[in-house]
């Protein structure tokens, strides 16, 4: 095997090869002092790259966190990263899922992260992990235990012993734990890098002397741990020691200068492909070609490693998300929360990192210079003369303006905020502003069980609970997290006040106003056992006022609030000081003025009757009398069975009938749902929700759901997903000349790149193969991938061919070219385009074609 076709499998270190060898590879002093064992790998480093066994290499990583998608869902997923040109795996290690009671440890199911690792190891994958303990993530606490808060004397992650000494005993419980398992490189296993931290640097800032303190020591007690692997920090510019500082962001061949330390690498560890959302945002995205200018910016200042966060985001099942976070996550990723395709994104940075594989040898051993072409234009060379070895980045930095620049003598086409890669300095294997991957369009489709037994009961969360019957009584409403311990979302706060007939308003027109100012997220008020309102804060300002209009009357009355959190905060200084639930209570608009309710005496009730009694298990659903349901009933749970759908398409609810509240398939936590908020586009941020076909079983599934507002169940709709339309959209006319290295040798001839017509590549899913040409033109189509149309140059012959050639089949080539298709290269108006739609789908019995690849 040629070292430009290494994967970057995991090879075995060979004892013959002496120390002096591996110095010779490396700058003077800058190997570190990783233990090089008789069975493992040695991974270094100097500051072209991490090098493997001494040698330097490039590295694309995906970030992938094994507790947000089911086991069975592993496999899949990394051979997907496998194939769009990955050959590192990242995932952090989530403290509050492993240790969630003190000294109590689970490592099953969706948290046996070995068994991630070693899938990673089986698919001749390198991994990353990173330990933090603290990981944000936009995870609930930042992965912190709830049972932190309650060590006496703790501050979270300073110069502080109690977390220290707890902090300590977790890393050293992983390290083992992955040690045990043989899973670092130094043993012979998968994993090159650990991370210690995470985005300390303005923390340090707010903790001053005690951050720099503690953050010099974490650097020191994770190289005690001797895993024989180097470890980062990240957004940490002045790492300690031989940590290496690496950067997070969206643009850090433009923001980072690197390491201060010039014998350490420079490392992008989060490249985000999107932005996390929280409900109420409204639909973002980043482009394909936004994330891969990004990327070949990096490796143009002498970057070697980019790790996308998320290659797959996955869902934050149950309560493990972070405040207001939605439970999909990074769905904009590569590989979407379904883990299916998202084209062209995929697609695009899989030829982006072909592209800089062609480029190797001299990324890593070439002279690096700079040849600047104008304001916003320059050429980045590497290149390694007496072996003709040459790799050039021609980057236009202007957002509006295409242009044409001139290197070695030679006119190059740049578009508008792109670079151009040549692979030997004349030819061009990639632009990035020029998509050659495939689109496709996610579709979401009706399934029988929707209306099958569609019979739906409900269980009341029995009466409104009165001051009385609390057994927490305080004179001030107490703080939230103190209440539930992470245990639950919700407490009941309840308070009564008695009314003489001259408090009341004289006007039958004007009614009494409960104002409840909250430290969040969300509640719902009752006066009177009546529903009065409910209110929310929002991801930016979480504290919030309730204010409703009511009926009182003279006597005793009586007033309940369930406050709620949709988790909590995941950054920050003083994390373990945040609180929840209401503080200020008033009733306005009486005849006496304004009744300040804060100091009157309340009654705290934590968690529903539903959650103690476990009525979302079919154990406890058993323990209550459900009723047939009723619609738009406030603080209700619902329940319904329903028989899995046919096939293999990821499974989701349509909950857009609903208002607000969690939901369970088979005693399973699918997540939050939160329908009613709507964000600046009158939709709310998510309305389809996942649930793992690994939850089901084949028949009578119970789907449970509790409702804070009020809904409409009977109209909760179960469909499938898919990504089966596919559809490519390339000209002939491409003035970058992009070379179609993809179906050739990866040797690159100096002869230009020019003269070939590019190639149009369609492909369907795996088990799948292109039963339909839906739309086929060449000419001058307008539109995107499910609404294309023709224009006045369209070539009617244009399906025939593509029928042909791509018919039964699961991967299928077409030339662009006028001539393959009776094109008229003269027409007005012409793009010279070629764009075709095409729709996948499984294989019957018998079908003709060629066998699925």
């Amino acid at each position: 095997m040629r070292d430009d076709d290494m994967s970057g499998g995991l090879r075995r270190a060979r004892l013959a090869v002496a120390a002096a060898s591996l110095l010779a590879l490396m700058a003077p002093g800058a190997l570190a002092a990783w233990e090089l064992t008789k069975t493992g790998t040695a991974v270094t480093y100097d500051r072209r790259s991490l090098m493997i066994d001494g040698r330097r290499e490039i590295f694309f990583s995906g970030a992938i966190h094994y507790p947000r998608s089911p086991p069975d869902m592993w496999p899949d997923l990394i051979a997907k990263a496998k194939e769009g040109g990955l050959n590192v795996i990242e995932s952090y290690v989530f403290w509050n899922i492993h240790e969630p009671e003190r000294g109590v440890l689970d490592f099953e199911g969706r948290y046996d992260m070995i068994k991630f690792f070693k899938l990673i190891q089986e698919h001749d994958m390198y991994a990353i992990v990173r330990i933090g303990p603290f990981v944000q993530a936009e995870w609930n606490h930042g992965g912190l235990p709830y049972w932190l808060r309650e060590v006496p004397d703790i501050v979270f992650r300073t110069n502080n012993k109690p977390f220290k000494a707890l902090m300590e005993k977790f890393v050293n419980l992983i390290v083992t734990k992955l040690k045990e398992a043989n899973l670092f490189a130094s043993q012979g296993g998968p994993i090159i890098l650990a991370q210690i931290e995470n985005e300390y640097q303005h923390l340090e800032a707010a903790f001053k002397e005690d951050g720099t303190k503690y953050i010099n020591w974490a650097a020191k007690m994770a190289q005690a741990t001797n895993t024989g692997v180097p470890w980062f920090m990240c957004k940490q510019t002045k790492a300690p020691g031989d940590v290496i500082p690496t950067c997070n962001g969206r643009n850090c061949g433009d923001t980072w200068p690197g390491p201060m330390n010039k014998s350490l690498p420079l490392l992008w560890t989060e490249n985000w492909t999107a932005q996390y959302r929280v409900f109420g945002d409204p639909p973002s995205q980043r482009s394909a070609e936004d994330i891969a200018f990004a990327v070949a910016r990096f490796f143009s200042v002498g970057g070697t490693m980019t790790n996308y966060y998320m290659y797959h985001g996955g869902t934050n099942f149950g309560r493990t998300s972070a405040a207001f976070v939605m439970p999909k996550y990074y769905d904009e990723a590569p590989l979407d929360e379904f883990g299916l395709y998202k084209e062209p994104k995929w697609g695009h940075l899989r030829d982006l990192h072909h592209a800089l594989k062609l480029c190797k040898k001299a990324l890593l051993w070439g002279t690096p210079s700079v040849e600047k072409l104008g304001k916003q234009f320059e050429a980045r060379v590497f290149e390694i003369k007496d072996q003709n070895v040459c790799v050039a980045f021609l980057s236009n930095h202007n957002t509006k303006d295409d242009v044409t620049l001139t290197f070695r003598g030679q006119p190059y086409f740049v578009p508008r905020h792109s670079i151009s890669i040549l692979a030997d300095c004349k030819t061009v294997v990639f632009s990035t502003q020029h998509v050659n991957a495939q689109h496709n369009q996610r579709t979401f489709h009706f399934t029988d069980q929707t209306t099958q037994n569609n019979v739906w009961q409900m269980f009341d969360e029995e009466k409104i609970p009165k001051f009385k019957q609390a057994k927490i009584r305080m004179r001030k409403a107490q703080e939230l997290y103190n209440l539930t311990k992470d245990k639950t979302d919700y407490v009941w706060y309840t308070t009564s006040f008695k009314l003489e007939a001259d408090d009341m308003p004289f006007r039958r027109d004007i009614r009494p106003v409960l104002e409840v100012n909250s430290h969040g997220h969300a509640s719902v008020a009752f006066v009177n056992n009546v529903f009065v309102g409910c209110g929310h804060g929002t991801k930016m300002n979480k504290a919030f006022l309730l204010q409703k209009p009511m009926d009182l009357k003279k006597g005793t009355n009586h007033i309940a609030v369930l406050s709620s959190t949709l988790g909590m905060m995941d950054s920050g200084a003083y994390l373990e000081q945040r609180e929840a639930g209401i503080d200020r209570v008033q009733i306005l608009g009486l005849n006496a003025g304004t009744l300040d309710l804060t100091n009157n005496g309340w009654g705290h009730i934590v968690g529903l009757v539903g959650e103690q009694k476990e009525i979302y298990t079919e154990k406890g659903m058993g323990g209550v009398t459900w009723k047939p349901a009723v619609k738009d009933k406030p603080l209700t749970w619902y329940k319904r069975n329903f028989d899995m759908p046919s096939g293999e398409d990821p499974i989701v609810l349509d909950l857009s009938p609903m208002g607000k509240g969690m939901m369970f398939v088979n005693g399973e936590g699918i997540g939050r749902y939160w329908i009613s908020y709507k964000h600046a586009l009158g939709r709310p941020s998510q309305q389809l929700y996942h649930v793992p076909r690994s939850f089901l079983r084949e028949k009578n599934n119970v789907l449970v759901i509790f409702e804070e507002e009020g809904g409409r169940p009977e109209e909760i709709m179960i469909l499938t997903v898919k990504r089966d339309n596919i559809c490519t959209f390339i000209s002939e006319k491409n003035p970058a000349h992009i070379r179609s290295w993809q179906r050739q040798d990866s040797q690159i001839t100096a002869k230009g790149g020019g003269d070939l017509k590019p190639m149009a590549t369609l492909s369907c899913p795996l088990k799948k193969v292109i039963q339909q040409v839906v739309f086929a033109s060449f000419g001058d189509p307008q539109g995107i991938c499910g609404n294309y149309t023709v224009g006045n140059c369209h070539t009617p012959r244009a399906k025939e061919v593509a029928e042909k050639a791509c018919l039964g089949q699961r991967t299928c080539s077409l030339p662009v070219s006028a001539d393959a298709y009776g094109g008229d290269p003269n027409c007005p108006g012409t793009t010279a385009t070629l764009a075709v739609q095409a729709k996948c789908s499984k294989r019957s019995p018998g079908a003709p074609g060629a066998a699925a690849q």
